[in-house]
């Protein structure tokens, strides 16, 4: 029996474990990135686990998120950072030089390499063949220092595209009409493998586009084979030598298979607050718009720019509409300058922002009090803009140009024949805003701010866990929930301290001060918990404040990962019912925890309130029970060398 193309690189790269769906496996990884909103975090552990030297094939460190510097925390940060890679062989994407995801594609990313990141969309690598993933900062971290990456082996879904797009539809449609069929929570504990004819007339920009946003099904990765299409991409990137070629086997086998007719498609939106509440832009009528922003890892490649500036040509942008634009890295902004493309942006009155993240992450450009908001990104999460109030639809580059212009939601097919934008045989090339690693680490002195604070570790499993329910919240919390990431908290991602005192409180305002009362306790999830961002703080802050379990009726894949590595239960209710059984303030206690949590995978929780036991199911493969018992991920890798 063939293998699919994700098993394929999977077994390549695998360590440890048996290829077969649920069973943990570890892959060796050959490639890491960070970014400075997670980076200081995973590069404070890399430094607590004591290797002197990256041990990958190549490691990067961009800064990409915080770059609006309005104190010194940002600019601190990017210091200890730039120093602190120099020393231990990391090398530095410096400010402006892109977002992490296009940067890769462009100048490092190879297909058939694996590449762990500290961000949720490292899977956009996928479209030129990587098995790329998005992990905690500490799993980020042990892969740096040589260490193997462990997940349960994935079920593999194949996405069979057939025929064409027609004019005026594009590759974020695709995945929107994905997580239409899926949802947010399809793709937990699967690769989504796309394959089909209708593969061959998508460029590298467009696949990259569908793995970003791949990131949105819950899915462990996305990937597009690599084949005549990767290898102009690279080729016109002057890395023709780190072509292969790559596809599954003919007799390949799938757990899932999903059809998809290319030509059906109509332009889409995701409307608000999910990035699968999803629309065709016929439906949504003529709704008024107020601000635009087009960019972010999803959607900000020379190709998406360079249809955004023949859209606007000419024309000015509506006077009841703010535009603002992010190319997505250096190299697309320099080409931009260079054709005019630019200069036509800037005559139909957009605003143009660094290469950067900007506002996907609530970094500036916050919409204004119950706006309506169309955004090229990948996550239309309530209060995600930086406005609780706002209304944000995720939509395509072609039809965030085509509303900015008329000041209603606009299907672009109503602009008359499609603009054509040709591959670049040639990108420009210049790297000269990557700074290498130091050769002689011991002249290098790495430079810490006061705003980074040691961030919390937990202690070795006790024999009795237990405590009061804190907080009790319903289905499809985000990571955005769970740690708020808006721009006047994204300046102390180092500083855990302080920022626990906004943990949980988009849910309720009271959380952090009840949790230190009580001394801390459990949190009680619904289903999907812990949905969105790859950021480890949203388990860091909990552990903070004393929280020694969350009880939910399912995990996010990131989530889950990074409670365990913090030392914090991950329970799952055996009796979903069981879950409108807890109260807030109930005590809870799990006794007998170590002796539980070795002997299997269902634990018994005691209500003492209401004197009931709960069923409760905690996934953990036996290295996981180790790391449970240790207190820790890093307090596990310590010990075991």
């Amino acid at each position: 029996m063939g293998l699919n193309l994700a098993q394929k690189i999977i077994k390549e790269h695998l360590v440890s474990g048996e290829m077969v769906a649920g069973k943990e496996i570890s892959i060796r990884i050959d490639q890491t990135l960070t970014q400075d909103s997670t980076g200081t975090m995973a590069y404070l552990q890399f430094e607590a686990i004591g290797i002197p030297r990256v041990r990958t094939k190549k490691s990067v460190a961009y800064i990409d998120h915080n770059t609006l510097q309005a104190g010194f925390e940002n600019a601190d940060d990017h210091k200890y950072i730039q120093t602190v890679t120099s020393k231990h062989g990391i090398y530095f994407s410096r400010p402006g030089n892109g977002i992490c995801h296009q940067v890769q594609l462009e100048r490092f990313g190879v297909p058939g390499m694996t590449l762990l990141g500290s961000d949720s969309h490292t899977p956009t690598g996928g479209g030129i063949g990587m098995l790329a993933i998005g992990a905690g900062g500490l799993d980020v971290a042990v892969a740096m220092g040589g260490g193997p990456y462990y997940l349960m082996m994935p079920k593999v879904c194949k996405v069979n595209l057939k025929g064409k797009l027609a004019p005026w539809v594009s590759a974020k449609d695709i995945i929107l009409e994905v997580l239409r069929l899926l949802t947010v929570k399809g793709g937990v504990g699967k690769v989504i493998e796309y394959g089909g004819e209708g593969i061959k007339s998508l460029t590298v920009p467009e696949r990259a586009t569908i793995t970003n946003m791949g990131a949105e099904l819950g899915a462990t990765t996305s990937v597009f084979p690599s084949d005549e299409v990767t290898k102009e991409f690279l080729r016109a990137q002057g890395r023709e030598n780190d072509w292969i070629e790559l596809k599954s086997d003919a007799d390949a086998t799938y757990d899932e298979v999903v059809e998809i007719d290319l030509g059906s498609l109509e332009p889409m939106a995701a409307k608000p607050h999910s990035p699968d509440n999803i629309a065709k832009i016929s439906e949504i009528g003529k709704i008024k718009v107020n601000q635009v922003a087009i960019g972010s890892c999803t959607n900000s490649s020379y190709m998406d720019m360079m249809k955004v500036s023949k859209i606007l040509k000419g024309k000015t942008v509506h006077p009841d509409v703010s535009l603002v634009i992010a190319p997505g890295s250096k190299q697309v902004l320099t080409m931009l300058a260079q054709n005019g493309a630019l200069a036509d942006m800037v005559a139909a009155g957009a605003r143009i922002l660094e290469s950067a993240c900007g506002p996907c992450i609530g970094m500036g450009q916050a919409p204004a009090t119950n706006a309506v908001s169309l955004r090229t990104f990948n996550r239309n999460f309530e209060g995600r803009s930086g406005t609780a109030s706002a209304q944000v639809y995720l939509v395509s580059p072609e039809t965030a140009a085509a509303s900015a212009i008329k000041g209603v939601f606009t299907d672009p097919r109503d602009l008359g024949p499609a603009v054509n934008i040709e591959m670049p045989k040639q990108f420009i090339i210049n790297d000269n805003m990557v700074v290498a690693p130091a050769e002689d680490a011991s002249k290098v002195e790495v430079v810490r701010g006061p705003n980074i604070k040691p961030f919390p570790i937990n202690k070795e499993l006790t024999d009795k866990v237990e405590g009061k329910v804190l907080i009790k919240t319903g289905d499809n919390i985000t990571t955005d929930h769970i740690m708020p990431s808006n721009a006047k908290l994204l300046p102390f991602r180092s500083n855990v301290p302080y920022l626990a005192e906004f943990c949980l409180t988009p849910c309720d305002p009271e959380f952090p001060k009840r949790a230190k009362e009580n001394g801390g306790g459990f949190i009680v999830g619904g289903a999907n918990y812990g949905q969105g961002s790859s950021r480890e703080h949203a388990a860091l802050a909990p552990l903070q404040l004393g929280i020694k379990g969350v009880i939910a009726k399912s995990f996010a894949r990131i989530h889950m990962a990074n409670l365990i590595n913090s030392g914090i239960i991950p329970m799952t209710f055996e009796n979903e019912a069981d879950y409108d059984a807890i109260d807030n303030g109930d005590e809870l206690a799990l006794e007998d925890a170590i002796g539980q949590i070795k002997s299997g995978s269902q634990l018994i929780l005691k209500n003492k309130s209401k004197n009931t036991e709960i069923k409760v199911n905690v996934a953990l493969s036996g290295r996981q029970v180790e790391i449970m018992l240790a207190g820790g991920l890093l307090n596990y890798t310590r010990k075991n060398g």
